[in-house]
């Protein structure tokens, strides 16, 4: 691999670069673009510095790496866009903080509350109907609640 290597030198990078570019054009998703990337900036290192074969395939797996989890972490930072209404399709979460009286008693663990006309299956200490309970936190579909 040695003799081959020193031929093709920072150029092979170019290629992968390349064909990785276009895997990206043909893959749906972003993540073939950060290899591109990766390869690209062996290839300039490379250019300035002269690694050997072992080092270019090194330093591609440390850019690769580091570009990947950059970009892993700007998208989780960005997927969500800011609004004014943060819980317009979770209606559920908007009732956090609420305080209204049990529909059906909460008998081990278990009971109903009326928000809205829509009937929430609640957990929270055994209550009987009719007492106040304070909405505390969600978990799935099911509000959690205790003594108002």
């Amino acid at each position: 691999m040695s003799d081959i290597w020193p031929v093709i030198g920072p150029w092979a990078w170019w290629i992968v670069a390349g064909i990785l570019l276009i895997g990206e054009l043909m893959a749906p998703g972003i993540f073939l673009l950060w290899l591109a990337a990766a390869a690209a900036l062996t290839a300039v290192a490379d250019m300035i510095f002269g690694f050997s074969w072992q080092g270019e395939v090194a330093t591609f797996g440390i850019l690769a790496a580091a570009l990947i989890l950059a970009s892993w972490r700007w998208v989780m930072d960005n997927r969500r866009p800011k609004t004014d209404q943060p819980h317009l399709n979770q209606r559920h979460a908007a009732y956090v903080g609420r305080v209204v009286p049990l529909e059906q008693a909460i008998m081990n663990g278990a009971g109903k509350v009326r928000i809205e006309d829509a009937l929430w299956d609640v957990d929270g200490p055994d209550m009987a109907k009719g007492e106040r309970v304070k909405i505390t936190g969600v978990n799935g579909l099911r509000l959690m609640a205790e003594r108002a």
